[in-house]
């Protein structure tokens, strides 16, 4: 709006000037003054200006007031006074002046529903008018309300889910930022378990380069140990061989000693004629006097009878001729009942039989047989050869010569570890029982495996040659035993049993075998049935039957050895021990040659000897097995006892 002319001290629109100050007068006439006169057209302008600029209607009333004014005076002077229709005009304009402040604090335009003013300016009117015009906005009004209620609401819902996502978001914003701090945890965690890692490589790194110089210098200090062992062992094997060399001349002396001796008696006994009657059940020498009866020769083994010889045949005797003598007088009825092979003879000796056997002293020999452990050993009954077997599934073949073992051959071919070995009556062929269900058949001169016997399901543990017929008989952990014809190659029987069979032994007809659950069971191979059972007090772990045929020793888990008589079927003796510990399943006890003692092995790796006579402990020896051991073999001459045991090692007993 313009500003208000200078001449007026309020506003011409305030409430409280009903008229413009410049209407001064008395009556129908008034004096106005020139300056009041410029005042008045200012005024008139100013409110024409303001009127303009709002288009209002009235405004050409207003304006034209003046110029109406004009056409009865001069342009210097104006009306004296207002009439009562210009005072109405004013009122008016005053009361529309109210309402447009009224409009502008309920935020209408007084103009938007303007109408023409009717020529006559009546009050009730314009009131009647307004108050139509305000009623009709109202109803508009209420109506615009109405619409903005219904966008409101819309405005809401929408307020409502954007407030929802939002949450969402917010929830989801705090989620990811959860995570974010869990992971900045875990990354400055990882951050720790880095440089704590770092400094751990360095330490190892720090450790490893110690220990490489620490090697380095082990390495060396390696060597020259190396060095200074090679050089005691030259000089022990110096010290050996003159220790030898002297025992050589010892012994040489020993047999130059004894040869002249044997000399001397020779030359009493010619001067006597000796009698020797043979017949085919005994061996009756001659009555003589003096040492001639400790001596007796026999030029022909194979035909008995009676053959005296004079002095003259006497001188020429050797000490080899009187060996031979005595293995022919001890050995005539064996040669002549088993009709034992010559080639077999001539190819590893002729060993006599056992007269009284010989108690193991002290080690004579020992020797790294095998690989890994020493499961088996047998000697053969008619040579000084032995035969081992080990989980290496090798059988090497020993000879025992000069208190020595050397090594003969090695049988190879076997697919399992060997848990068993037997030869053949006439010392042949090898039987070996073996971990991969089957036993194989060697033959000892070509060292081929001639026949592989199956048809077990499980670990074969035992495998024996029967002395009536060509046959084997074969103990398994499936809880059967088999009968093998070898002339035919086939399982000619099967015998079920409801436990693990550990070891079998066989005579003519009898075929025992030891279980898992303690017992001893008898069959005989021309029923079906069991015909005995004796109960013992722990796992059977090896069975072996005397010369004779008349008792059977066990060894079980409970750790004792049993005597059975064979004739009773009954236990017999019980054989036990301080320290004497079964090691294994398959740890094997013996009779001795002569059935005098019973053999077997500890845990702890001591031979313990017992006397068959009265069931006492004759010995124990501790040797060199520094594990159980496993198997004892005694010679068939009695003179040698061989051990072995789960540290490869085979020991040589005198």
């Amino acid at each position: 709006m313009p500003p208000i002319p200078s001449s007026c001290s309020c506003g011409p629109f305030q409430q409280c000037c009903t008229m413009p100050c410049w209407a001064v007068g008395s009556g129908n006439t008034a004096t106005v003054s020139s300056s009041a006169t410029d005042s008045l057209w200012s005024w008139s302008s100013h409110l024409t200006v303001c009127l303009l600029d709002n288009t209002d209607p009235l405004a050409k009333v207003l304006v034209d007031l003046p110029k109406n004014d004009a056409k009865h005076g001069c342009g210097c002077c104006v009306r004296p006074a207002f009439g009562g229709q210009d005072n109405k005009l004013l009122e008016k304009s005053n009361l529309l002046v109210q309402a447009q402040a009224m409009d502008l604090r309920t935020g209408l335009s007084p103009w938007s529903a303007w109408e023409p003013p009717s020529p006559v300016l009546d009050p009730t009117v314009v009131l009647q008018t307004t108050k139509i015009k305000y009623q009709r906005q109202i109803a508009e009004l209420k109506d615009l309300s109405g619409v903005l209620a219904y966008h409101i609401i819309e405005l809401n819902t929408i307020l409502k889910a954007k407030e929802t996502e939002l949450e969402v978001q917010r929830t989801r914003l705090a989620s990811l930022q959860g995570q974010v701090s869990e992971l900045e945890g875990q990354h400055q965690q990882l951050r720790g378990q880095m440089k704590g890692l770092g400094w751990g490589n360095s330490a190892v790194k720090l450790e490893y380069d110690a220990l490489r110089d620490c090697y380095r210098c082990r390495e060396c200090e390696l060597r020259r140990e190396v060095e200074r062992s090679q050089e005691l062992t030259e000089s022990l094997v110096r010290k050996k061989a003159k220790a030898a060399e002297y025992k050589n001349y010892q012994n040489e002396r020993f047999k130059r000693a004894k040869h002249d001796e044997l000399s001397r008696q020779l030359k009493k006994v010619t001067n006597e004629t000796i009698s020797i009657d043979i017949g085919p059940e005994e061996v009756k020498p001659a009555k003589g006097k003096g040492p001639s009866q400790d001596f007796t020769k026999l030029e022909d083994c194979e035909k008995p009878g009676k053959r005296p010889f004079r002095s003259s045949s006497a001188t020429s005797m050797t000490i080899a001729r009187c060996v031979d003598v005595f293995k022919g007088l001890f050995d005539y009825r064996l040669k002549r009942g088993n009709s034992v092979s010559s080639r077999l003879e001539s190819s590893y000796g002729y060993v006599p039989a056992c007269l009284v056997a010989c108690l193991p002293s002290f080690i004579s020999d020992i020797q790294e047989a095998h690989l890994s452990e020493v499961n088996a050993v047998k000697f053969c009954p008619s040579s000084t050869m032995l035969a081992t077997g080990g989980t290496d599934k090798l059988i090497k073949l020993w000879n025992v010569v000069g208190g020595r073992l050397e090594s003969v051959r090695t049988l190879e071919g076997a697919n399992g570890s060997i848990t068993s070995i037997e030869f053949d009556p006439m010392g042949c062929q090898i039987l070996a029982a073996s971990y991969n269900k089957a036993v194989q058949l060697w033959k000892i001169e070509d060292c081929k495996s001639r026949e592989t016997l199956t048809g077990h399901t499980d670990k074969v543990t035992a495998a024996k040659f029967r002395s009536t017929r060509y046959q084997a008989v074969r103990g398994s952990r499936d809880r059967t035993v088999k009968e093998w014809d070898l002339g035919k190659g086939a399982c000619c029987r099967t015998i079920d049993v409801c436990s693990y069979c550990n070891d079998v032994v066989c005579w003519e007809n009898i075929i025992v075998s030891g279980h898992h659950d303690k017992k001893i069971r008898f069959w005989d191979s021309r029923g079906p049935r069991c015909t005995e059972v004796i109960p013992v007090e722990g796992k059977v772990t090896s069975l072996h039957i005397s010369q004779d045929q008349m008792h059977l020793l066990s060894c079980s888990r409970d750790n004792t050895l049993k005597v059975i008589d064979l004739k009773m079927n009954n236990v017999r003796q019980v054989f036990s021990a301080d320290g004497f510990k079964c090691g294994s399943d398959w740890t094997k006890a013996i009779f001795s040659p002569d059935k005098s003692y019973i053999l077997a092995g500890s845990s702890d790796g001591t031979l313990y000897v017992w006397s068959m006579e009265n069931g006492k402990l004759v010995t124990s020896l501790p040797g060199l097995h520094g594990a159980s051991v496993n198997a004892v073999a005694w010679s068939p001459s009695g003179q040698h006892v061989v051990s072995v045991d789960q540290g490869k090692k085979v020991v040589l007993w005198k």
